[in-house]
This record gives C-alpha cells, structure tokens and sequence, in this order.
C-alpha cells in the first residue's frame, strides 16, 4: 500500500495528474484516475478528449474504461486542444478530461480535470479526495458500465470562436500559421478559414517533436509579405505572434489590444493579470477604463480571480490569454481572432497597432538552480527588506522601487530552481537590477 500511496502522491500535484509514462504513469493508473474521476463527479456522462502525442490515445482510452466500470457513459471527443475539451464541457455541462503531453523524449504526460462547465479541479477542489482513491484499494466494477459515444468537438468550438469575434467586413489579410507537427494544424484552419488568407507551416500533424525554432515564422512572414504571422506550440494552448516586418509581437501588447477589445464591450470591467505581466499592459487596461487586477501567476490563479470578480478578460505573461466569455478559460486561438479582427478592421498594420505596448526593457525568465529555492527566497526578502524597496510574497518574493522597476523570485514547482523576472523604465536600470537580484540569489549553495 505504501509504494501505491508514494506513486499517488508523485503523479497528483496542486493542479492536475502528471507523471512520466509509463515510469509513473502507465495505462493502470490512467484506469485509476478515470475511476476515481467518475466516483468524485457522479456525473452521468464525462466528456474525453487528448492530444496527439504517441501515448496520449491509449491513455485516454484508459481513463476512460475506467469511467465505464463505475456506470458512467463517456464522450469520446477524439484529438482536440484544451479550449475545445472546454467548450464542449462548458456547452454541455458536463465533467471532461484532457490527456497531453509535452514534447521529446520522456516528457511527462498529464491528464487535466474539470468539472461540469468546464470549472478546472485542483487542489481544494476534489485533486486531493482523487489522491486519496487511488492510494486506496481498486474500486469494484459496476454491474452496469457505461457506453461510449463518439462527440467529435472540432467543428463545434470553431463555431463557437467564430461567434465571439466578428471577423465580417474585414480587409484582405494574409496570415501565416505555423503548427509545429500539433493541434493547431486541426483548429487553425477551421477557425480562420475563408476569411483570411492562410499560409500554412508546419501543418503536417505529427507526434514526433519538430527541430525547427520560432525563428522560422518571422521569416515567412518577410517572404510572403503577409500581414500577421502566429505560432502555437504543440497542445495550441500557447500564442506567439509577429508583426508584418516578421517583429515579434509580446504578450504585453497582446493583453493590451485584447483588453481594450474586451473592454469596449464592458465599460469599466477588471482585467486580471499574472504578477509578472509588463506594466505597460497594466498601463493600457487603465487608459482603456478597465480595472487591472494582480494575481499569481498559473491557470488556476487567473480563472478563479476572473469568476470571482466578473472580469472580462485575463492574461498572462507567458502567452495565455482568458475570456470570460469562454468560462473564463484561455484560448490562443480567440486571443489569435482577436488580432486578426483588430488588425482587418482597423486598416493599420500591426507593428503601428502594437507600437508603445512593450516599452519597459525585461530580463525575461531566468531560471536559476539552487540546493534550497526555499532559502533563496529568504535570502533575497532579507536582502532587499533594507532597501527602499516595497516587498510583497502574492507570489514568491515582488520587489518594486519607487522609479517604476521591479523585480519577481518565485520557486518552481518541482525541480530545485527559482525563476526570476525584472523590468525596469530603462536597459541600464533593468540589468543593474538583474544584476543585483541575480548576485543575491547565486549566493545560495548551487544545485548539483
């Protein structure tokens, strides 16, 4: 019972089952957790969805026998990317999970939970009572599984994206999409399509990890002359785009043309953001009348915050952009929608759009290993709790001075390492910064 216990503890963290397959976690555990699933929902009927990476199918199939033998029916909705197993869970009204994966070899798998529309399960919200299931013994088989009905979701959420964007009227746009062997190359094309021009890269649906770098989309950008370029990564739950000149484009400016969309719609509503969002996308929520409003930074933060004050939109540093009108859960291919829409009914280009949205210089994210993230934290509220800096821990340790720069140290979650993010009014004051912050935290015993 112990090594049962000691592997439900390993794969079952704060927001979701993780584990590497099948060392941690194989087709006997996603049967588990598909169990332990149906018997926390008692739900009926529980929407299935997963990626297209090698082990995803069979997991999924896994988890979903599981949900057979308690008497629950199971809707197969096939390959489809975290917003589309959201929105067949948010029209429905009904539990879902979502099997993926990172690329590469031994990259962990993870099975992402939500309860009926489409409201994620984490820790406090039924991740600990699965933990506990599957530390316990198997659970007895109904006297009368369940069914299996086919629920292909992919025609259904690109109508309904296309619904919450009105993409009539807009000038002729050449747009080019690069999914590198991924989701995108599935939900791309039924989004945009007819109403831009779509210039494909990488589409041909793969489970093998491309060796081409983003660097690429820039350049076939410059190439084909195209107004707009934009990237996803493999599960199409991130966005990157670029400027007609092939510039990247960052999420900063991403959250401020999307918010002030959003905001033009509900007058005065809150935009929430990640801590370590650019102030100036905190800047251009406030100039659009909105009311930003901080929080950690992760998935689960920005939707609970946004429920519960109403938000209208939230973004993230690391390119995830959330919608209240899609159960305040992210879709890069809305957030992508609303960029073609603005750029097609503006009549400007896009770097002219953007221009003034991203003008604080930024470290961006360094990774440090440390023996004892833990103590680097306490070191570094130590050493600037003697400066003027104003310190707050919502997320780690936040430093912010008096001439606008500041600086986050968070811990990661599972490796002994602390990522740190600085910005500052000019470059020479962001790397004197960076500098300092970078010093105090490497004063720590280095990991090994």
């Amino acid at each position: 019972m112990s090594e049962v216990r000691g592997t439900a503890e390993r794969i079952i963290g704060a927001y979701g089952v993780r584990g590497r397959v099948p060392d941690e976690l194989d087709l006997g555990g996603a049967y588990r957790t598909g169990a332990a699933f149906a018997l926390l929902t008692g739900a009926p009927v529980v929407a299935v969805a997963h990626d297209l990476r090698g082990s995803s199918p069979a997991l999924a199939d896994a988890f979903g026998q599981g949900i057979l033998d308690q008497g629950a029916d199971v809707l197969d909705a096939g390959p489809g990317p975290a917003d589309a197993l959201t929105c067949l869970s948010g029209h429905l009204d009904v539990p879902g999970a979502l099997v993926t994966a990172g690329h590469g070899s031994g990259a962990p798998h993870a099975i992402r939970l939500c309860r009926a529309g489409a409201v994620a399960v984490a820790e406090g919200t039924g991740l600990e009572a699965i933990r506990e299931r599957l530390a316990g013994p198997r659970p007895p088989m109904t006297d009368a599984p369940g069914s299996v009905v086919a629920a292909p979701v992919l025609d259904d959420y690109a109508r309904k994206l296309r619904s919450l964007v009105d993409l009539s009227g807009i000038r002729p746009l050449k747009v080019v999409v690069d999914a590198p062997h991924g989701m995108a190359a599935l939900t791309a094309p039924r989004v945009l399509h007819p109403a831009v021009e779509l210039v494909p890269v990488r589409f041909q649906v793969s489970n093998e990890r491309s060796g081409q770098g983003s660097w690429y989309l820039g350049e076939r950008v410059r190439r084909t002359g195209a107004d707009l370029g934009l990237a996803f990564d493999a599960g199409a739950e991130h966005l990157r785009a670029v400027d007609e000149r092939g510039v990247a484009v960052s999420p900063a400016a991403v959250i401020a043309l999307v918010a002030a969309r959003e905001l033009a719609r509900r007058p005065g509503a809150a935009v929430v953001h990640d801590l370590i969002t650019s102030r100036s996308a905190i800047e251009a929520v406030e100039a659009a009348g909105g009311i930003p409003l901080r929080c950690r930074a992760g998935r689960a933060a920005i939707r609970s915050l946004m429920a519960e004050q109403g938000a209208a939109f939230g973004g993230s540093h690391s390119g995830r952009y959330y919608f209240r009108d899609f159960w305040c859960a992210d879709s890069a291919l809305l957030a992508a929608l609303h960029l073609v829409a603005e750029l097609g009914h503006s009549g400007r280009k896009l770097s002219e759009l953007v221009a003034g949205h991203d003008r604080y210089p930024r470290s961006g994210e360094i990774g440090i290993r440390v023996e004892d993230p833990v103590a680097a934290l306490h070191r570094v509220t130590a050493h600037f709790a003697a400066t003027d800096a104003e310190l707050d821990h919502l997320d780690g340790v936040t430093g912010e001075f008096g001439d606008g720069s500041w600086f986050n140290v968070r811990a990661a979650r599972t490796v002994p390492l602390v990522r740190i993010h600085v910005e500052a009014e000019t470059l020479a004051a962001m790397e004197g910064l960076r500098e300092r912050v970078l010093s105090v935290v490497a004063a720590s015993v280095p990991a090994r």
